[in-house]
């Protein structure tokens, strides 16, 4: 392990002239503790794992090196010269934004292969031949099995964001990518934590990696309150309204560990009359961006996200971040938390936790060095918002339907039918029984008009419509035609011998 002391600067680091001015343009001297000891090891042909939070310069430890050493060579068609791997769109289109900026005087070609852009233009690019294509493992693996892209150039590989990787269960396809890339020189490997999937990962496919770790600060940042709100899980959600009303929050992330219960909160917040959105790995791009947009300048109040789905969101007015689930990684607490209490103004953290999550929590403590601080919320029917009254027990402001217990009827059925309504069409069947099949008429018969007051017997077979009624015993209700009589005529000789 390489000590994280540096007082490197970029001129010492033996890059090209042309890469020195790109960063001097952006206005950069000094290299974060990351980068000053992975870009000599990367320029040195060393595989690597470096271990690093999100916000420690990372991208740029790689990006750097790589540039340096992509702009001697040619790339062939169809066949990438380096490949970048991300979880995500948003981390993969970060990594590609590093690439314009510290590349642009260089001349080098790149592709970005993500769901939910169009990938017209980029394979015009692979098709000329790219050095640098930066991909998720399923886009890239959907275009390689379609024979619309090569593997077997590749001469440098990172992986990006192990550990979240494993997380979105990625690694099988990452492990496939591996296996195609035969030619590759060097592997770098970068991730927030260094759990045993990704211990498993280096091992494999690593040989002789140098492990560089920096440790980011574990203490909670300065201005942000944190607090933990202990409850049963089946109370979580009643937790969070109760939360939201008394301690006034406006506006606020709200942080789920699963994207499975991401829809079901987000719903449960707009049925209490909060403006609420989802943000997820699922969601197209086009999608999630708005969603980003409308949060970013105020039209969304309460964003529901995922860990990964929030990366690279920078918003320096958030007031509040809820943790409805403590995060499994002791140090994204850490990384929750940081999404407030930045410029220079307080913010505050809230976390529920169930039993489930002690142990979780204990790790956070742990981290931090710190007990958190516990907060008393008395969760009952009285923390519970008014129920809605007339229409909006039935619908939502934007026609959502409302939760079960808000949607139950003003007044319970009756407890059985009113006999004499299910009797009166047995009655009125008896007292006009259907009259003899009329005889032929005369011509003046023929008429529609004449002929209409002659079929008596259809009319009292279908009463007047009324709303169905309930029926105890037989289900919600029993449309009203099943309750009426059928009048059962004998069958005449002629219909028996048919």
């Amino acid at each position: 392990m390489i000590s994280t002391d540096t007082t490197t600067r970029f001129a010492d680091l033996g890059l090209r002239p042309e890469i020195m001015r790109a960063i001097e343009e952006a206005g950069y001297e000094t290299p974060t503790p990351i980068q000053a000891q992975a870009i000599p090891k990367v320029l040195a042909g060393h595989n690597l794992v470096g271990i690093a939070q999100t916000g420690t310069g990372k991208t740029a430890s790689f990006t750097l090196p790589m540039l340096h050493i992509l702009a001697s060579g040619r790339a062939r068609a169809r066949m990438p010269r380096s490949l970048i791997l991300s979880p995500t769109r948003e981390l993969a289109t970060q990594t590609a934004r590093n690439f314009e900026t510290y590349g642009k005087h260089l001349g080098l070609s790149m592709a970005l292969l993500i769901g939910g852009v169009g990938m017209g233009d980029q394979e015009k690019l692979l098709d000329k031949g790219v050095d640098v294509l930066i991909a998720t493992p399923g886009r890239l693996l959907d275009w390689f099995e379609r024979g619309k892209v090569l593997l077997g150039g590749v001469e440098i590989l990172v992986i990006d964001e192990a550990d979240r990787m494993f997380d979105m269960g990625f690694m099988p396809d990452v492990e496939r990518i591996v296996n195609q890339l035969l030619k590759r020189k060097q592997t770098l490997l970068f991730s927030a934590t260094m759990v045993p999937e990704v211990r498993r990962l280096a091992d494999r496919f690593l040989r002789d990696p140098v492990e560089i770790r920096v440790q980011r600060k574990t203490s909670s940042a300065e201005l942000v309150e944190d607090r933990v709100i202990e409850v049963a899980r089946e109370k979580k959600r009643a937790a969070l309204i109760a939360l939201i009303r008394r301690h006034d929050v406006e506006k606020a992330i709200v942080f789920c560990n699963r994207k499975r219960d991401i829809a079901g909160v987000m719903r449960f917040l707009q049925q209490n009359r909060l403006n609420a959105r989802d943000l997820h790995g699922d969601l197209e791009q086009v999608h999630r961006q708005a969603t980003l947009d409308q949060f970013t300048s105020g039209t969304i109040d309460f964003l529901v996200a995922t860990d990964v789905a929030a990366r690279g969101l920078d918003i320096s007015d958030m007031p509040v971040v809820i943790n409805f689930d403590v995060p499994m990684n002791a140090e994204d607490y850490v990384h929750r938390i940081g999404r407030t209490g930045r410029a220079g103004r307080k913010g505050r953290a809230f976390t529920l936790v169930s039993g489930d999550d002690e142990k979780f929590l204990a790790n956070v403590e742990k981290l931090v060095g710190r007990p958190v601080e516990r907060l008393d919320l008395d969760v009952d029917a009285r923390s519970a918002p008014r129920a809605p009254r007339g229409d909006e027990r039935r619908r939502g402001q934007h026609g959502e339907a409302r939760p079960v217990e808000d949607a139950a009827p003003e007044a319970a059925p009756a407890p059985a039918p009113e006999p004499a309504r299910f009797r009166e069409p047995k009655a009125a069947a008896v007292r006009s029984p259907a009259p003899p099949k009329p005889q032929p008429e005369p011509a003046p018969a023929r008429s529609p008009r004449a002929a209409r007051p002659a079929r008596p017997a259809r009319e009292p077979v279908r009463p007047a419509r009324e709303k169905d009624e309930p029926v105890v015993g037989l289900g919600d209700h029993v449309p009203r035609f099943l309750l009426q009589p059928v009048p059962v005529r004998p069958a005449s000789r002629s219909t028996r011998a048919e």
